[in-house]
């Protein structure tokens, strides 16, 4: 196998994002399966951002492991949080342009949860935070930002590795986090299974 490419592993990938895939790619990992789990995203109650990150990351896990005995499932959870307002996935035209006014000229948190569930029935959860600072945007710039559609499907209403790039003017953190899976800590349970090589970013035997 040359060097870099991308090698496919015994994982089942608890998601159908384009963006998860891609990353993962970035540390020559393909999934065996995809198989996205199809839950109720919505907060509870009273939940916080991080609560509800983990939650969502361990229950796609769960589903989809109950699906594939014996496989190593990996999940993940991306929540956009201005304060401890969760925002929800823009599903609508009037979704983003809510949060994307909301999140102009402020800072806000996205949340992203990852889980690995083990063919043992272990479950392991990473939580990472990552802050992120918009640009004041004027009306023009956010209506030629809705007009793009990438806001489509996207936690808080914006892809950062699209055109959304060019409004953040400060960033603290883990950038993959925010596009949609922390590779540092997916990396490091991934090794941590024997999926990776120790101290390496890349498949085992890549």
């Amino acid at each position: 196998m040359e060097e870099g490419e991308a090698r496919e592993l015994p994982l089942v990938l608890a998601s159908a994002s384009p963006r998860r895939k891609a990353l993962l790619r970035q540390m020559a990992i393909v999934p065996c399966i995809i198989d996205p789990a199809d839950l109720d995203e919505r907060p509870v109650h009273g939940e916080t951002p991080v609560a509800h990150a983990e939650r969502l990351a361990r229950a796609k896990a769960a589903v989809v492991a109950a699906r594939h005995g014996g496989w190593h499932v990996l999940a993940a959870d991306t929540v956009v949080a201005c304060g401890r307002r969760i925002l929800p996935k823009a599903e609508s035209l009037d979704d983003a342009a809510r949060s994307l006014a909301l999140l102009s000229g402020r800072r806000h948190r996205v949340v992203g949860g990852v889980c690995l569930h083990t063919p043992s029935g272990h479950t392991i959860v990473r939580v990472v935070t990552t802050i992120v600072a918009f640009k004041r945007l004027d009306s023009d710039e956010q209506s030629a930002y809705l007009a793009t559609g990438e806001w489509q499907g996207k936690a808080g209403g914006y892809a950062i590795q699209g055109r959304a790039a060019a409004f953040v003017r400060f960033l603290a953190g883990s950038y993959s986090n925010v596009v949609g899976l922390p590779l540092y800590e997916t990396a490091a349970l991934l090794r941590g299974s024997g999926l990776l090589e120790t101290g390496r970013g890349t498949a085992a035997g890549v």
